[in-house]
């Protein structure tokens, strides 16, 4: 006797373990303990930039820090490097970003195809946060953002960071910010995309760029 099916056994469990619960009980009567950590040790704000660019590194990112005067520059060059001809520019984004470029900008209005996604060089957006102890970028769909499928088709996306207002230290932290964009699905990136096959051999870009580029942007007391 097999004693039923899978489904059948774990439901039975279930079941089990329920059977000293009142009937009348709601989730809510029982509030969860949440007395873990917000964050794991003290840190300076140079601290918690130190980790977040050693994290990203970590990742295989691409790690720029630069002032906002010195951003155009920094953004133009990189794409230069690049050699990128196309690049993507989400709405809201900052025109002065851009102003060095010598590239094709293009806007998602009307909104771009996959196809001409896959057609793009490169994507420059900002970002909603950015995580020091775990490394991670947080997109929100919010201005400079763009919807998800933007950071996710091109090869190449250069993420902007402003370290004096987007820069948490713990997930908890940054799940109370980002509390009132619930409703807008949000982005967690942690490096360039990448998978391996049962060999472990590593292949990257399968599922968002293959190559991220986090620029720490400190903001010039002149331009706020």
């Amino acid at each position: 006797m097999n004693g039923g099916t899978s489904r059948e056994r774990i439901l039975g469990r279930v079941r089990r373990a329920l059977t000293d619960v009142p009937r009348d009980e709601r989730p809510e009567d029982r509030p969860v303990v949440r007395d873990y950590l917000r964050t794991h040790g003290e840190r300076t704000t140079s601290e918690s930039l130190d980790l977040l660019a050693e994290n990203l590194a970590d990742y295989r990112a691409l790690v720029h820090r630069v002032t906002a005067t010195d951003l155009s520059a920094l953004l133009a060059r990189l794409l230069a490097e690049r050699g990128a001809r196309r690049v993507v520019a989400p709405a809201g984004l900052p025109g002065e970003w851009l102003a060095d470029a010598a590239v094709d900008i293009l806007s998602d209005a009307p909104v771009l195809t996959a196809h001409e996604l896959d057609e793009v060089d490169s994507v420059v957006t900002g970002c909603a946060l950015a995580i020091a102890e775990t490394g991670t970028l947080v997109l929100g769909g919010g201005p400079g953002q763009g919807r998800r499928a933007l950071t996710l088709v091109p090869d190449h996306h250069l993420c902007v960071v402003r370290t004096v207002d987007q820069v948490v230290d713990s997930v908890p932290q940054a799940l109370e910010r980002l509390a009132p964009a619930a409703a807008r699905p949000l982005t967690w990136i942690s490096g360039p995309s990448a998978t391996s096959d049962i060999e472990l051999d590593r292949v990257e870009g399968v599922h968002g760029p293959r190559t991220l580029e986090v620029i720490l942007l400190a903001e010039d007391p002149r331009s706020v």
